[in-house]
């Protein structure tokens, strides 16, 4: 018997409300902590883009001025 023909025969509310609440309740502690670490890795990526952006910006601007300590 396939999953179709088993909820073929249940109410819509079953289908669409029941079945996603427990499917949180057992998977929602892995499903917040997947969430995290995405957000956590895409957070620690763009931090490290906007850090060597701003590293080669302050390299290219103190060579430019000739790489004299004195500009410091």
């Amino acid at each position: 018997m396939a999953v179709k023909e088993i909820l073929a025969g249940m109410p819509w509310w079953v289908k669409w409300v029941a079945i996603p609440v427990i499917a949180l309740a057992v998977f929602g502690g892995l499903i917040t902590s997947v969430l995290s670490f995405v957000v956590g890795l895409v957070f620690k990526v763009l931090l490290f883009v906007a850090l060597v952006g701003g590293l080669i910006f302050v390299v290219r601007k103190v060579t430019s001025k000739g790489g004299s300590r004195g500009d410091w």
